[in-house]
């Protein structure tokens, strides 16, 4: 955050003077920015970010000499890199984005919306982890940023990776270190802790129901109770997924808000 009014400084590149134009006129008019800087190159970019510390890169992909990614990859060798989300229009770099870390994916033209959300992550990420009051009882945080709209998995089919996007996932299951998600295309694994994937996802309607499950409330259609005080979660497709006793009070709560 800069240091004046708390808000966040933002550095965006583009080498396409109407995009950037675009861009930046989005970014100023957002009661969550302090002030905006542009650069139309990679080069000019890494001078700017020499000479201040800036929350944030909103970053062309395609760009001429130093491309966007490269130039992302570049900045994890920094000490205290700013946060970089993408903003293009090649939708199909989203899953090379999401491999070197980069907190968010705009596709062009970018919607208010759309960009709130982005700033949000943004906000969160540049907030001390203290002052983020903790969520409780399954509550999310007021003014936590919602989860990517899509998410890179193995590709069971070969090498590489495929992109899900986010609300056809109606289960994930922990499988060691790593998720094994249920979607509309199937079921791929995310190497991903399921813990981390609760904090990731909750903005996005999921739940942690038992210690090996997290479901997209959206994909449930019944909670049935069981006699031991437990109770099973009945999801669209007929799968039944177990719910520790310690959750059903919580999770009867959410169902019925």
């Amino acid at each position: 955050m800069s240091a004046g009014s708390g808000g966040l400084a933002i550095l965006a590149v583009d080498d396409e003077p109407r995009a950037l134009a675009d861009i930046k006129h989005l970014l100023e008019t957002s009661t969550s920015v302090d002030r905006v800087a542009t650069a139309t190159s990679a080069k000019e970019a890494l001078v700017y970010l020499s000479g201040g510390r800036y929350d944030a890169l909103f970053l062309d992909v395609h760009m001429p000499e130093i491309e966007g990614m490269a130039l992302a990859r570049l900045l994890r060798r920094f000490a205290d890199p700013p946060a970089v989300v993408f903003v293009t229009g090649h939708p199909d770099a989203a899953v090379e984005a999401f491999e070197i870390q980069a907190l968010d994916f705009l596709v062009k033209p970018v919607s208010r919306e759309r960009l709130e959300s982005a700033l949000g992550r943004v906000e969160a990420q540049s907030r001390p982890a203290a002052a983020a009051p903790a969520p409780t009882d399954g509550a999310t945080a007021p003014g936590a940023p919602g989860a990517p709209d899509v998410v890179a998995v193995d590709n069971p089919k070969g090498g590489g990776k495929r992109l899900v996007r986010l609300e056809t996932i109606s289960i994930a299951q922990a499988n060691g270190d790593y998720a094994r998600i249920v979607c509309d295309d199937g079921r791929f694994l995310l190497r991903t802790p399921l813990s981390q994937l609760e904090k990731d996802w909750a903005q996005s309607g999921f739940a942690r129901v038992h210690r090996a499950y997290l479901v997209n409330l959206t994909h449930a259609v019944e909670l049935r109770a069981q006699l031991n005080g437990t109770a099973v979660l009945i999801m669209r497709d007929g799968t039944e997924i177990p719910v520790a006793r310690r959750n059903v009070a919580a999770l009867r709560r959410r169902l019925h808000a």
